[in-house]
């Protein structure tokens, strides 16, 4: 009952504040079923500036309300959870990078959307997990610094050996943590599924899987496949999408695969954003104009999904 109030509240809230409520994948159940719209970051960030909303509420982490931000710089983010942040983006930072750029002054910096704004800023271009090949592939320069997620950019670099990779050392914990064993019993469980992972996952993992995908990649490979069944090697939040849209098919998740951080996000805490628009995300005009540009030019190149 007191869940029925909340929900009915927030749609009432969403009208009348003029609002949009953006979900990541992988948020909880109750956030995603709430949303407008739900995907990945850049997906949910390009919606936005389709819209003619005044207020967009970003259910996911800390780098997609900013990406959001930056790229509807006259509209309003705010993030249901300021703590909900993602571990891997804070593992580099723009003073830390701007001093590997001055040892490799021929080297383009490819950013990997999951950063901060301060990092975005002083990058070349930006890429997701499912176009970072094409954009490298796009790159003059034969040298490429790639941050932050170095599993990544191990993956990119099979398909780009022409290019000399100076990879970041930072990793999603949570994709890091999911085991090749992990895969390997949940084959050994389920003979006829299909494994799927996504590229942030460690080299040995990558070698195992049938396809490798990125979260919507994920969503559009499931739904015009024929296999039934389906091992999924991300965080698992993605299972409620994925069978709320195919409900004749079976997915196992890596149990273990579950980002605190993305799940610190809650229905209460979305009613509370909405009747207050705070926290704000808030960027300077400088850091928006600077980290707009190579967003920008990975969008204009295409997803890649």
């Amino acid at each position: 009952m007191v869940e029925n109030n909340i929900l009915v509240r927030i749609k009432s809230l969403k009208k009348s504040k003029n609002a949009l409520i953006l979900a990541h994948n992988y948020q909880i159940a109750e956030v995603q079923d709430i949303a407008d719209f739900v995907g990945d970051s850049l997906d949910l960030a390009m919606k936005a500036t389709k819209t003619n909303v005044k207020n967009i509420i970003f259910c996911g982490v800390d780098f997609m309300a900013e990406s959001a931000k930056i790229l509807n710089p006259d509209k309003n983010v705010v993030i249901p959870d300021i703590e909900a942040k993602c571990p891997m983006a804070g593992m580099v930072d723009s003073e830390s990078l701007n001093l590997i750029i001055k040892k490799h002054p021929d080297a383009d910096v490819v950013t990997y959307i999951n950063t901060t704004a301060e990092v975005k800023a002083i990058s070349d271009i930006c890429c997701t997990s499912s176009n970072g090949v094409k954009i490298v592939k796009s790159r003059k320069a034969k040298i490429i610094i790639f941050v932050p997620d170095k599993n990544l950019g191990l993956y990119i670099k099979r398909f780009t050996p022409e290019y000399e990779m100076i990879l970041w050392q930072g990793v999603c914990p949570t994709h890091n943590k999911i085991e090749k064993q992990d895969i390997l019993k949940l084959k050994y469980e389920h003979p006829n599924s299909k494994i799927l992972v996504h590229p942030e996952c460690k080299p040995e993992v990558i070698d195992i899987a049938d396809q490798v995908f990125s979260t919507n990649g994920m969503v559009n490979h499931v739904k015009k496949s024929k296999d039934e069944e389906f091992i999924i090697g991300t965080e698992k939040g993605i299972c409620h999408r994925l069978k709320k849209e195919n409900p004749d098919k079976i997915f196992y998740p890596v149990e273990s695969a579950v980002c605190p951080n993305m799940k610190k996000i809650t229905l209460k805490k979305v009613l509370k954003s909405l009747e207050n628009l705070e926290p704000k995300i808030k960027l300077s005009e400088d850091i928006i104009k600077k980290a707009k540009l190579p967003l920008q030019r990975m969008i204009d190149m295409g997803r890649g999904d």
